[in-house]
């Protein structure tokens, strides 16, 4: 059965950007790849109430920048940035190297797919109505601007012996459609009957490059077009097909068919002209055919 792709890794590099943006020699690049694996791990379970949906990292030489996309930043500065120079610290003797941590503020946590898809979770953990957290959380959405979503939710929902899976949609989301900006979410509720997953897709509208805006989508009309040539002319078959060849409405130069002309034989054959026709012959018997 057909799967869904990630929609972020399928835009990546057309629309989106890596989140791990730095440069290493080949035996360098799988320790890093883990290094970072683990840089958000532990900033995610750390800052988990402070609503995370995103950990970008930047490498230099000397030094790991790290920017922390978060819907409430007043929990990770801290009183005074307190906290963040705690975290700093805490990140920098982990990984043994100079960390600059920044803070980026999510200014529409409702139109951002995983802190929605963590928000419907926690509702799930609370024992709040799963049919009623996906129509809130779709609800709020549409109303911030996003031009669709869908959520949907697996597991045992309600309590059920058999896991299922539910999806309510509203809008649009074109996930053909590489242009389009659609943000993808996904987490997990632990509820007492096992865990729930929610996946959640929001479509924010079609994201134009340069080239896209300056280039009329248009046809050029100074310069002469070149007419496409119909391939079924030269094909036998078909209702009101031309002279090249067999058919209904065939001209008269062909032989055969229901209008043929004075041809070969035929229903409407006419007359044949004085002396043309077909000559007589003897046979041994003397007789004439």
């Amino acid at each position: 059965m057909g799967q869904k792709v990630n929609p972020h890794g399928l835009r990546v590099g057309v629309i989106k950007d890596w989140d791990s943006r730095w440069y290493a020699r080949n035996d360098k690049v799988g320790d890093l790849i883990v290094e970072d694996y683990n840089i958000r791990k532990f900033l995610k379970k750390t800052l988990y109430s402070a609503g995370v949906p995103t950990i970008e990292i930047e490498r230099d030489s000397n030094k790991v920048r790290i920017y922390i996309h978060c819907s409430r930043p007043g929990v990770v500065i801290g009183k005074g940035g307190a906290e963040i120079e705690k975290l700093q610290a805490q990140v920098s003797k982990m990984i043994g190297k100079p960390v600059a941590l920044s803070i980026v503020e999510v200014r529409t946590p409702d139109t951002n797919a995983q802190l929605v898809a963590e928000n419907i979770a926690g509702q799930l953990e609370r024992r709040i109505g799963f049919r009623r957290a996906m129509k809130n959380s779709i609800g709020r959405a549409m109303r911030m601007g996003a031009k669709g979503i869908k959520v949907m939710c697996g597991g045992r929902l309600g309590g059920a012996e058999i896991a299922r899976s539910e999806c309510y949609h509203e809008g649009t989301i074109p996930l053909q459609t590489l242009r389009a900006d659609i943000d993808y979410g996904f987490a997990e509720a632990a509820t007492t009957y096992g865990r729930i997953g929610v996946k959640v897709w929001i479509y924010n509208g079609e994201v134009l490059s340069q080239t896209l805006r300056t280039t009329p989508r248009t046809m050029d009309l100074s310069k002469p077009q070149e007419r496409r040539r119909d391939r079924r002319d030269d094909r036998r078959g078909g209702y009101n097909r031309d002279r090249q060849g067999g058919g209904y409405n065939r001209d008269n130069n062909r032989q055969g068919g229901y209008n043929r002309d004075n041809r070969q034989g035929g229903y409407n054959r006419g007359p044949r002209p004085a002396g043309q026709g077909a000559p007589r012959t003897e046979n041994k018997e003397g007789g004439s055919n």
